[in-house]
């Protein structure tokens, strides 16, 4: 009988335990899990803190009775310390701080991301009782509602406009608060486009929240009464709560520490089998890099889908199986206020620091007939190779009505299956005059580019 061990309760571990499971029903799959929260949505902690999720327990994909009638032992609250991958064994500190070793067969490695600390004075030493939050896990989340609710708070500013950050200005203004962003870079959500950002931006100021880019948050001062926050250029804002959400890197402390090899941004190294280069030793999920199928290369795209995916991979394999993980087109969309946000495959910059020759056209579309009343616009911008006509990327922006969200996903299943910006206009799309047109949104977009 195999001895999986998996270590990381979230999108990635969950996904692996489940998947060796059905493959191999007779596992025996063990979670060390260092909280006592196994498989939350870390995506919908903003929705809670918006108040739209009330009970957090909801935030579960599935509930730990769900988990162990499925076969999967959870240790939670357990730490695991040091992996020794020539005796196949694990140590691992319990909640009373005893330590404990742990035999396996096979160990996936799903340690998962931290967040990033910026060099900002008074950060390390102010804490969430103080009103300064970093936003990360579910404890995280109970830190945070505790200062929504017992001051409450009026004020926030909020550093890092990425897309946690873009969530949680519509999250505290649903709540009431006056919110400031603050960016570092030249644009809100980096990841897009500038002229997409900026209609983020005005509809960020649309519903009353400030945002402030090219400023550089440099000091966070508690005075007892409130939070004060200084920065580049003279800027100060006063605040009752401060919410610093600048990116994550890869947790690879355990592994490396190990012997196992860094990859690509600092990202664990593993195969397109999660494989990393210890004996028996898989990796899935934030802590590794990614294979992107249009740069046919490895990257780092932290996302609860990739994750989700490569935990499958890492599970079957765990248990005798064969499975390639197909690669990721860093497929992405965020809700901002009644706007959604989306994007896939490569930016023109991106395209060409990979050599490619990348031409990128803007173009703006009805999402449906215009005769048909409530006609909105859908901003998209297409990317594709000038040498061999290949789709690259592709950009939307527009209300939520308008199925951005979807119609991204048309996109990337081109970009997935190396179609052409032109056979896009060959797709047989559904059409009716409410929801569409006979030219789609992306095949109008495309035909612009061709």
């Amino acid at each position: 009988m195999t001895r999986l061990l998996i270590v990381g309760g979230s999108d990635a571990g969950i996904s692996a335990g489940l998947r060796a499971r059905e493959v191999a029903p007779d596992v025996e799959a063990t979670l060390v899990v260092a909280d006592a929260y196994p498989n939350y949505s870390i995506c919908g902690i903003p929705y809670h803190l918006s108040g739209e999720v009330p009970d957090w327990r909801s935030l579960a994909h599935r509930s730990q009775a769900d988990l162990e009638a499925a076969g999967l032992e959870l240790l939670l609250c357990h730490t695991a310390r040091q992996i020794d991958p020539a005796a196949r064994k694990l140590t691992v500190i319990d909640p009373n701080g005893a330590e404990m070793t742990l035999a396996y067969d096979t160990l996936v490695v799903a340690t998962g991301a931290t967040p990033l600390r910026p060099p900002i004075a008074g950060l390390d030493s102010l804490s969430a009782a103080e009103g300064v939050h970093l936003l990360h896990t579910m404890d995280d989340t109970f830190a945070m509602a505790d200062t929504l609710t017992r001051r409450p708070a009026e004020r926030a500013v909020i550093v890092g406009a990425g897309y946690i950050g873009m969530e949680m200005a519509d999250a505290l203004s649903l709540r009431g608060l006056a919110v400031t962003v603050v960016e570092a870079l030249p644009q809100v959500l980096p990841t897009v486009d500038p002229e997409l950002a900026a209609l983020v931006e005005a509809a960020l100021a649309g519903h009353g929240v400030e945002v402030v880019t090219d400023t550089t948050v440099t000091e966070i001062r508690h005075t007892g009464r409130e939070l004060h926050v200084s920065g580049a250029g003279g800027f100060a804002r006063s605040a009752d709560l401060v919410l610093v959400v600048v990116g994550v890197r890869p947790d690879t402390t355990l592994a490396t520490a190990a012997g196992a090899t860094i990859g690509a941004r600092g990202a664990l190294a593993v195969d397109r089998r999660m494989r990393t280069n210890l004996p028996g030793v898989y990796a899935a999920g934030d802590c590794v890099h990614t294979y992107h199928r249009v740069l046919d290369a490895d990257t780092y795209l932290p996302l609860g889908t990739t994750a989700h995916k490569q935990g499958r991979v890492a599970g079957e394999n765990a248990v005798g199986g064969e499975r390639t993980f197909a690669g990721s087109l860093g497929t992405q969309v965020v809700k901002i206020f009644d706007l959604a946000i989306a994007r896939t495959g490569l930016r023109h910059h991106e395209a060409a620091a990979a050599g490619l020759a990348p031409r990128t056209v803007p173009v703006t579309v009805d999402d449906h007939k215009a005769y048909y009343p409530g006609a909105q616009s859908v901003h998209v911008r297409i990317t594709g190779d000038t040498e061999t006509g290949r789709l690259l990327g592709v950009q939307m922006l527009g209300a939520i009505a308008t199925g951005v969200a979807k119609r991204i996903d048309t996109a990337a299943v081109a970009l997935y299956h190396h179609m052409s910006v032109e056979e896009i206009s060959d797709l047989d799309l559904s059409y009716t005059p409410p929801l569409g047109s006979p030219w789609d949104v992306l095949q109008a977009a495309v035909q612009a580019w061709a």
